[in-house]
């Protein structure tokens, strides 16, 4: 049995599974095996490894560097059972981090999360992107196994006063690769998701590289106007028709953050 006319014409918009048809009380034989490929193509993303020797090397490519941690979570599977260790980054890691310090105005962090797949696609694209408008030489760290929370610590032992974490997010049944990414003014462990601003479904098919740059660009400028990040960072950005069509395109000679001052001290930690 072939679905109206009025619901065939919805798929041309979305990619959500509408209008399928049916035959007696089950789907038709080529919905089904679609289904199949696709709840496939979800678990393989959340079991999937980043290889960071390839995102190092990709880095490379385009100009940047990042060192690599570890999350406390020895192996996907407990990262998997386990949330709350992957959102502690390593001891040794840790003090590592805290020894060699990066202070800066930004600091990424680049996280396998629940897609590897989504990180090893797009997240170097996304940040040739910022990199060119915010400034040379970033700290990027690479952490394997980590959750949102992790840039906290990261950038608590860094010295950063903000945080962009790069995460591949949960996969649904019709985008594998989604990456998100995770703004924090003042990293430190304990920070809440009410205190983070997030821009997801970063993909060819959702929210593209260059359109995704320029609202991130947009929410780092204001984070430093106001100094804060979450519920209190609206977004107010202007139409999309009246901005640069990627970031390399915005009309600035400048860096949009300048370094911070040399005699500047690392921010203040309050304990939680």
């Amino acid at each position: 049995m072939t679905a109206p006319a009025a619901w065939r014409d919805l798929r041309r918009y979305t990619p959500a599974r509408v209008a399928l048809g049916r035959v007696g009380n089950g789907l038709p034989t080529a919905a089904h095996l679609a289904f199949q490929a696709a709840h496939a193509a979800a678990r393989d993303a959340v079991h999937a490894a980043l290889d960071i020797p390839a995102m190092q090397a990709a880095l490379a490519d385009v100009g940047l560097a990042g060192r690599t941690v570890h999350s406390a979570c020895p192996d996907r599977h407990t990262y998997l059972l386990r949330p709350d260790l992957g959102r502690r980054l390593a001891a040794p890691d840790a003090e590592r981090l805290r020894a060699e310090p990066a202070p800066g105005r930004l600091a990424f962090v680049v996280c396998d999360g629940l897609s590897a797949t989504a990180v090893q696609r797009h997240a170097v694209p996304l940040l040739a992107e910022l990199v060119a408008a915010v400034g040379p030489d970033p700290p990027i760290v690479i952490a394997a196994q980590g959750r949102v929370a992790l840039g906290d610590a990261i950038g608590e032992a860094l010295g950063a006063e903000a945080v962009a974490v790069l995460i591949g997010e949960r996969p649904g049944l019709s985008a594998p690769d989604s990456l998100g990414v995770y703004l924090t003014w003042q990293p430190r462990i304990g920070r809440t998701d009410a205190e983070r601003n997030c821009v997801s479904n970063i993909r060819p098919a959702g929210f593209d590289v260059p359109q995704a740059a320029r609202k991130l660009l947009w929410l780092i400028a204001e984070m430093h106007r106001l100094r804060l990040t979450g519920v209190a960072l609206k977004d107010e950005q202007p139409r999309a028709d009246t901005l640069p069509r990627s970031a390399k395109d915005m009309p600035c000679a400048a860096p949009l953050l300048p370094p911070a001052p040399a005699s500047a001290s690392s921010p203040r930690r309050s304990r939680s």
